[in-house]
């Protein structure tokens, strides 16, 4: 499915300081495109998109198993879940290089038109993000994970090991962030927020930091291929499940996109593309052929 994608990225051009007053308004000096709506396996809903016959995705790229760049290619679960959506709508997939901290803003701007980027729609964040963007259906479920140093501070085993004035890192703009400033600083932990995730990491790494809050996917997979010394001590439930997001006034792309994602589920592409990123990992009913996967809208 990934043949379909154009593989380069195009820069995020737009101050996003300008982005900001359009939340939830159309720019209406560039409208979307007419495009889609035939060019699939099964016929979608008509829709527009900002360029025809191209679907571009907003996502800040370096956050694995979900997206990353390798070797200049765009790899992980969200690109080739991008790409088997994509192939159902008759689109071309053109990923946007954006930080996750602007990411709604930016969609909600027509900067792109979709953002795919390990998104949680549910919860206090969730509805804090639905002010801004549309959700599509939910298409994974995820929680957060406590990664540590264990060469460092083997000690520390849980969020309850840590003591007053220990810093703890988040990507910043996440749940994770929203997680440990809702739990941990009050007890004195400081928070470091971070553009990049992987930034935490490497400060973990280097011991500038004792722990990072990071989604549990990503952070046993940067552990595990990328710092040796790192490991996730704690995993943290916080039912979240993950979205892709839109401009709230493209409710027939979100419409074409959803018919798409099920049509992923059902065929199967879906189940296959999972067990690659997440192999042993059981997926959930509602992904598995025959599920009904939730709305993400409030």
């Amino acid at each position: 499915m990934r043949g379909r994608s154009l593989r380069f990225l195009v820069p995020l051009v737009a101050t996003l300081a300008l982005i900001g007053g359009a939340c939830g308004s159309k720019d209406n000096s560039s409208p979307p495109a007419a495009g889609g709506g035939g060019g699939g396996t099964t016929p979608s809903p008509s829709f527009s998109t900002l360029k025809q016959g191209v679907l571009q995705v907003g996502s800040c790229l370096d956050y694995p198993p979900f997206e990353a760049v390798k070797n200049g290619t765009e790899t992980g679960f969200d690109v080739e879940l991008t790409d088997a959506i994509a192939e159902k709508m008759g689109l071309q997939v053109q990923w946007v290089k954006a930080n996750f901290d602007t990411i709604f803003t930016a969609v909600a701007g027509h900067q792109f038109d979709m953002v795919a980027a390990a998104v949680t729609a549910t919860g206090s964040t969730g509805s804090k993000r639905a002010q801004t963007v549309a959700f599509s259906d939910f298409y994974f479920d995820s929680l957060q994970g406590f990664t540590v140093n264990t060469t460092k501070t083997p000690s520390i085993t849980s969020t309850d090991d840590l003591s007053s004035g220990d810093v703890v890192g988040v990507q910043k703009g996440t749940t994770g962030e929203v997680w440990a400033e809702e739990n941990l600083q009050s007890k004195g932990v400081q928070i470091k927020s971070y553009t990049d995730a992987i930034d935490a990491f490497r400060d973990l790494d280097g011991g500038a930091i004792v722990g990072t809050i990071v989604d549990d996917p990503t952070s046993v997979e940067v552990a595990n291929t990328q710092f040796p010394d790192l490991k996730v001590v704690q995993p943290i439930e916080t039912h979240e499940k993950y979205a892709l997001a839109f401009a709230q006034d493209t409710p027939e792309l979100v419409s074409a996109v959803n018919d798409a994602l099920h049509q992923v589920i059902d065929d199967g592409d879906y189940e296959r593309i999972y067990h690659k990123y997440f192999p042993g990992a059981t997926i959930p009913s509602e992904y598995q052929p025959g599920g009904s996967s939730a709305s993400a809208s409030p």
